[in-house]
């Protein structure tokens, strides 16, 4: 009887397992692939590790393939080539080609509106002016580093002619020049520059005060995209939106993902670069016209056509009005989700 019974319930158990293993299947099938590119090893473009590391892109059946290209025109290339479908990078590598005829490119949300970058050394070098004749390491020539180093030396009235940029590759890679001496000064950003603060160097000019204008962070993609995968791409800025609560809301999980991603478990710096870094960064991805006009300010004198583009043209809001319009950004923020 025993034995029967036994007989009975093992199809039943089977078809319970056959049917899980397919649901689970199928629910990875269902899973959009979206490739997302992202340019510097920095806290203002840790929202898509923070999304992976929190299972957002999974809640909402995206299937990320994250790849890291250096910021500037590397990163710009690699979404003018279509290897990316969405682009964590600064504006200027996005609005040069856009100036240049590329009409497809486009804002679709920004993390960081001001520059926050910074510019440090050790010894002699103590104010802007001993910069002069230095060699100052940027990661590449037109990225956000490169940008800043030129807009801060001419807030202090020196030529950027008077330098000599070294591209080191990355922060990290930047911080290691300036540590062997291949280097005079470096360009940085959170976190990093906390960790040459805690090495012994020390600010030449500490960007954040200067408060330069400039679409430091952004989200990019192609119109074109958008007519194709405009639902995938709806759901990747809703984990950008998540993701963008927690680094607001959550220090510890932060801490937790930049330690893992940048190899810096340094409490200290940890704290000091969060500090001064989250005061900028927007809390819902508002992407401001003012940030993409000194791009095409600053592009204009090799690039005249930028005269005539006003910043609305390279921007498109909808997913960001949506969440605005939907309340899931005030049902977000307010713990409801």
């Amino acid at each position: 009887m025993r034995i029967r019974r036994a007989k009975r319930f093992l199809p039943v158990a089977t078809i319970c397992l056959i049917f899980g293993v397919a649901l689970t299947h199928s629910r990875a099938l269902a899973a959009d692939k979206l490739v997302a590119l992202y340019s510097a090893r920095v806290m203002s473009q840790a929202m898509p590790w923070i999304g992976q590391e929190a299972g957002l892109f999974r809640k909402y059946d995206i299937d990320l393939q994250l790849v890291y290209v250096g910021g500037g025109p590397p990163a710009a290339a690699a979404a003018l080539a279509g290897d990316t479908e969405v682009t964590l990078v600064g504006a200027s590598s996005i609005v040069r080609p856009f100036v240049q005829g590329n009409r497809d490119l486009v804002f679709i949300g920004a993390i960081k509106n001001i520059l926050t970058h910074s510019i440090l050394a050790k010894g002699d070098i103590k104010k802007p002016e001993n910069l002069k004749g230095k060699k100052i390491g940027v990661t590449r020539i037109g990225s956000n580093p490169h940008y800043f180093a030129v807009q801060a030396l001419r807030h202090f009235g020196i030529d950027s002619r008077d330098v000599a940029f070294i591209q080191a590759g990355g922060a990290p890679e930047t911080l290691a020049a300036l540590e062997s001496s291949a280097i005079d000064a470096a360009v940085l950003t959170a976190p990093t520059d906390s960790q040459a603060i805690a090495l012994g160097y020390h600010y030449v000019v500490y960007g954040p005060d200067l408060h330069i204008p400039y679409a430091a962070t952004t989200l990019v993609t192609r119109r074109s995209i958008i007519a194709k995968r405009g639902p995938v791409i709806d759901r990747f800025m809703r984990v950008m939106a998540e993701a963008s609560k927690i680094m607001h809301t959550d220090r510890e999980f932060t801490y937790k993902v930049l330690a893992k991603q940048l190899r810096i478990d340094d409490r200290k710096i940890l704290d000091a670069g969060y500090n001064s870094e989250i005061k900028a960064l927007e809390p819902r991805m508002m992407i401001r016209p003012e940030a993409i006009q000194s791009t095409l300010d600053e592009i204009a004198p090799t690039e005249p056509r930028a005269k005539n583009i006003k910043p609305q043209e390279l921007i498109d809001t909808r997913y960001l009005d949506e969440m605005e319009k939907s309340g899931f950004f005030d049902q977000l923020w307010s713990g409801k989700r």
